[in-house]
């Protein structure tokens, strides 16, 4: 797969969520603006100050036609437990075979006490109306994090 970069079209993707739902991606073309993050896992401090920054952003994003979806290979049984416990508004994603975070390019080695593994590498990609990317924050450092994600989502358009 090329590597995905800004302007191109993002991958198509339709996972079960934590509402209960299958949500796709094409389930909001033409209506809103998707903040698609990808985190680690659920329940864990960098993850947790992140899905939390977003929560509290999460009214102001709506109000400029975005929606905030947090995908993680964590199953749905996690995801409820992680949203539920800090009263997440929004939707978590189950990508618990990776396929679409390696379709996004975010599924990777990591190193890390000398050993090696596969898994999510924390990015967030913006994508407009008509599908396409309009932002990719690679390797994210969660503080202030979801801050630029709202100023660069208010300047679109």
């Amino acid at each position: 797969m090329a590597e995905l970069t800004e302007g191109k079209r993002a991958p198509a993707f339709s996972l079960p969520a934590s509402t209960g739902d299958k949500i796709a991606l094409k389930d909001f073309n033409d209506n809103s603006t998707v903040v698609l993050y990808f985190y680690p896992r659920d329940n864990t401090p960098g993850c947790t100050k992140e899905a939390c920054s977003f929560r509290d952003l999460s009214s102001e994003l709506e109000e400029i036609g975005a929606v905030i979806l947090g995908v993680s290979t964590d199953d749905l049984k996690s995801h409820d437990k992680f949203a539920a416990k800090h009263e997440l508004n929004f939707p978590l994603l189950s990508d618990t075979d990776a396929a679409i975070a390696t379709k996004y390019g975010v599924w990777q080695e990591k190193k890390m006490y000398g050993k090696s593994r596969m898994g999510i590498v924390r990015t967030t990609f913006v994508i407009d109306k008509a599908g396409k990317i309009r932002k990719i924050w690679p390797k994210v450092k969660v503080d202030q994090h979801a801050d630029e994600v709202l100023e660069f989502v208010k300047s679109l358009d």
